[in-house]
Parts: C-alpha cells; structure tokens; sequence
C-alpha cells in the first residue's frame, strides 16, 4: 500500500508539472502578445555605433567586466562587419559606447600591419569577447570584394587593453569564425586562464557554391594568461560538428551563429540558423570529443533564423531572428515563453535588421543593422 500511495503522488506531481508547463506556455504568449504586455516595454536608441571612417553592419557586441587601459567597466564594445563601401567582410572597427551613449573608437585594425597570420584580411565579425585581464578578442571573416566568392579563413584577433593587435589565432580548425562565448578565468593582474567558445562557418562553404555542406564547427581554444606576454594557446578541441551552412548572396554565409554557457558552464547553446534551432553540447569546457549539431533545445515556433543569441540572468536563452527583427525567450527545457519586436523596418519587416545582443539585467543591449545603432530594450 505504501509503494501504491508513493506512486499516485508521484503521478499526481507529474500532473501537476506538466499543467504548470502549459500554463507558463500560455502565459509567455500572452505576455508577448497583449497590448498591455507591449506598453510596459520600450526601446531606446543608445548611440549611433557608425566610426569615423564609415564602418557600418555592426554584429558583435559584449560588455566590458573591467575597467583597464582604454576599456571601461559597463562599456559596450561593438564590432563592424562592413566598410562605408557596405560590402560585407571588410569592416575594420571596434566602437566602445557607454550606456549613456558617449562614444568612442576602441581599435582600428590595419591588415598590412598584423603580428601575425590573418588569411585573408580584416572583415569583423559577431565574434567577440573581453576577457577581465584585459584582451579583446575578436573574429574576422574578410571578403576583398563583399561576396562569399572571395570569403576566407580569416583568424581571431588578440587586442591588448589599449586596442593594438597583439598577436593572431589562426590554423585548419578556425575557418571563418562567426561568433563566440567565453569562459573567463583570467584576473585584473592580467593572469589566469580561458576558454573560448567558436563556430566556425566557412568549412567547405564556398567550394559548394549556396549548397548546403554539413561541416559547420564549434571550437575550444584553451588559453593562458599572462601580463607579461599575449594570451597562448594551448589547444583547439573540436566540440561541435556537422552543423548546416551555406553562402548567401544577402547574408554572406549562414550556418552556426550565436553561442552563450549558461550559468553553471554545463551547457554551451548554438544558434543553428539554417535548422531554425537552438541547441546544446553538454560540458563544452571539458569534454574532448564533439558533440556533432547538439541536442535541440527549442525548433520552430517563433525561431526565424536565429543568429545572436545570449543567455538572461534568469537563465532563460534569447536570440535574435535574423529574417523578421523578433527576439525570442526559450527556457533551458526548450519552452519558447516570449518574442518581442526589436525592428519592423525592410521588406519583408525586420529582415535582416538583428544579430549581435547581450542581456543586462531586465534589459537586453542590441545592435540594429538596419540603422546602425545600438539600442536598449527593456
């Protein structure tokens, strides 16, 4: 009797989950629905993140954990996919905006001048991290004339507190980084060490010529620290694999975009744009083989290309579609709870207007493509 009684109450918990599951379900729809839900949000347009010299497309975007050289703690670095010419993969810029909207250029990077390999030239992209020692690390995915025909392999830029380039990561395993995350173990002494988190989208991408290959990537690069000397690197573990990718005459390339940890560094989320999911590799800062495309998480719904994606405080992931200007807020277990219109502009509306977005607090910072701002929701 006892063994009978223990298994209705857990029946009746099971019920009562799965109701409960339903109802936030329910509510996050109304909540990204209702007219009320809508007049309690805002958008407010921080600064313009367009430099000097034109740059425009801004994609990534990170805020910086320390004040030190020319960063400022609570600052919004953004990068610049394109030149004033507008074509993609030639952007060489790295705005720095405070959240009051003072702006200023943190780097400008000359391809003829690197300390290292950068095939193919300058052409930044969503993937960008700073670390608490002091790096900036950025990826390049260059074009020499915007089209996918002449997209190279490209590396990750190392960029000291005060904007110089300090050295390059490049090799077989990074092929046209698109976007990172980072697991930040370093300190304000310049020690310590970290891990970076990057999909890699040029793996026989251009050879197939808008097909779709199968050879999208998620890369470890494993780094020490020291104030002394530039970041090293002391391995590059393959932990994703197999993703979808292809070029695209508007887009460049599409493959695995947005990466984030949560919390507890037990899961690393992807973007997997072409798939219109979000899915997960388990134990991404130990595990030593991939993990091929992941876990889905969450596919479908409101997805619409995902390409930025972030992780709230609460937990909750949130990515950015790429083809109709929604943000969309997935809970760990895959429920899609909320959307929220970030950009209605072009045709069709929204499309092509998001990427790069990072969660502070109960807002979100976002770059908008569209009009080359960086804006604040909340």
């Amino acid at each position: 009797m006892r063994y009978q009684r223990h298994a209705r109450i857990s029946a009746l918990v099971g019920m009562v989950g799965t109701l409960l599951a339903l109802l936030c379900l329910v509510l996050g729809s109304a909540i990204a629905e209702s007219p009320a839900a809508r007049s309690q949000q805002s958008i407010t347009t921080i600064a313009s993140t367009v430099p000097a010299n034109g740059d425009v497309n801004p994609y990534g975007i990170v805020v910086v954990p320390n004040t030190v050289g020319n960063l400022v703690k609570g600052n919004l670095l953004i990068s610049n996919f394109n030149a004033v010419s507008n074509e993609q993969g030639t952007g060489t810029t790295i705005m720095q905006i405070s959240p009051g909207g003072t702006v200023s250029q943190f780097a400008q990077i000359d391809a003829s001048i690197l300390p290292g390999t950068c095939t193919g030239g300058i052409g930044l992209t969503t993937a960008l991290v700073a670390l608490r020692a002091g790096w900036v690390i950025v990826g390049s995915l260059p074009t020499s004339d915007g089209t996918s025909a002449t997209a190279q392999a490209g590396c990750l830029l190392v960029l000291d507190p005060m904007g110089n380039v300090s050295e390059t990561i490049y090799g077989t395993l990074i092929n046209g980084p698109w976007d990172m995350a980072a697991f930040d173990h370093s300190n304000v002494n310049g020690g310590g060490t970290a891990a970076l988190f990057v999909t890699n989208v040029l793996n026989g991408t251009v050879a197939a010529g808008g097909s779709v290959v199968n050879q999208g990537t998620v890369v470890r690069v494993d780094l020490t620290l020291s104030k002394s000397a530039p970041p090293f690197v002391e391995a590059m573990t393959v932990i994703g694999s197999g993703f979808d990718e292809r070029t695209d005459p508007a887009a460049l390339v599409i493959g695995p975009t947005g990466v984030a940890l949560s919390a507890d560094g037990f899961s690393l989320y992807v973007a997997d744009s072409l798939n219109n999911r979000v899915a997960v590799i388990p134990y991404p800062i130990t595990r030593q083989t991939t993990a091929r495309t992941g876990t889905t998480i969450t596919k479908g719904g409101s997805l619409n290309d995902p390409l930025g994606l972030t992780v709230a405080p609460n937990g909750d992931i949130l990515t950015a579609n790429g083809d109709d200007g929604y943000m969309v807020q997935t809970t760990p277990d895959g429920l899609q709870v909320a959307k929220t219109l970030l950009d209605s502009s072009g045709s069709p509306p929204g499309s092509g207007a998001l990427f790069g977005l990072v969660a502070a607090g109960q807002s979100v910072y976002y770059v908008d493509d569209a009009t080359n701002t960086l804006n604040l929701f909340h």
